[in-house]
């Protein structure tokens, strides 16, 4: 089932943390301690108000070494149907990829409706984007399922202004925008310097999804990031050191987390062994959007 767009103007950084979105559309801290969340629902709204998310970096373009031939999509699809997340976080896949991970969520919560959005990275020197080794587009996306059909979800992405001179890719973020509910949002940051990956988390985390625009009656709209910060857990710089007050985190002991606004709190957090198929583990956590 598709969901409409509602596009905002191209090339502005809207603090909604908005991109393009259709469900059908094809694409590409703390608290360390373990849990085994299980049986909650892929909605937004969740279970008690607990969104569950998923991170994870495929590594599918066909070009880099960790790619497994396509495996790493097919783990994830299990993965999905394990641990019914109501938001999946993407770095490093083909558009196609999306919509198999949209029919995975879509498989595990029929009574869903899943929206989807997908970012292109950047040629450095042309600004086309960046293609796999098939021939799609490559990049980053995120998914939400929407807890009712009816439900309007807005898209946006932007690359950033800072960019490492010795990377041919231009690093980009994308999110979707859930009116009253939250920003569900997904980055890449730089993989060949550390400061500059610092540099695009604070852009992200403080410029464009803090800004008056991103407000709603009761305040400022809630943001859940998981992403690929390529800032190494306990490492200088490591991810608290882009994060703004209030902020709070979870990682999978490496370079992936799950980060969220003030208000918000993670309840759990479990790391998933995806056997091999990508040079990355998948991160779970449970977000409550309301915590008491």
């Amino acid at each position: 089932m598709r969901v409409r767009l509602r596009r905002g103007p191209p090339g502005v950084a809207t603090a909604t943390c908005l991109v393009a979105l259709a469900a059908g559309w094809l694409a590409g801290c703390s608290g360390r301690a373990a849990s085994d969340p299980t049986d909650a629902s892929p909605s937004a709204s969740g279970r008690g108000d607990t969104v569950r998310v998923l991170q994870l970096n495929l590594c599918n373009s066909g070009i880099a070494d960790c790619y497994t031939g396509g495996r790493a999509v097919t783990r994830a699809v299990e993965v999905v149907r394990e641990h019914r997340p109501g938001m999946v976080s993407l770095n490093e896949v083909c558009r196609d990829d999306v919509r198999v991970l949209e029919q995975a969520m879509t498989a595990a919560s029929p009574a869903a409706t899943v929206a989807s959005a997908f970012a292109p990275a950047r040629d450095r020197g042309s600004g086309a984007p960046v293609r796999c080794l098939n021939g799609q587009e490559f990049g980053d996306a995120v998914l939400v399922g929407l807890a009712a059909p009816g439900v309007a979800a807005r898209s946006t992405s932007g690359d950033y202004p800072v960019q490492d001179p010795g990377d041919t890719e231009k690093r980009v973020w994308v999110c979707l925008d859930l009116p009253e509910r939250f920003s569900a949002c997904t980055t890449h940051t730089s993989s060949t310097d550390a400061a500059v990956a610092l540099a695009q988390c604070r852009y992200l985390l403080s410029s464009v999804l803090a800004t008056p625009q991103a407000a709603t009656t009761d305040g400022v709209q809630p943001v859940v990031l998981g992403a690929d910060l390529n800032l190494a857990a306990g490492g200088s710089p490591g991810p608290d050191a882009c994060l703004p007050g209030g902020y709070r985190r979870t990682d999978d002991g490496g370079r992936q987390d799950v980060v969220v606004s003030p208000g918000l709190a993670i309840t759990s957090h479990t790391v998933i062994d995806m056997q091999g198929t990508t040079d990355h583990p998948g991160l779970l956590a449970d977000v409550a959007l309301h915590p008491r």
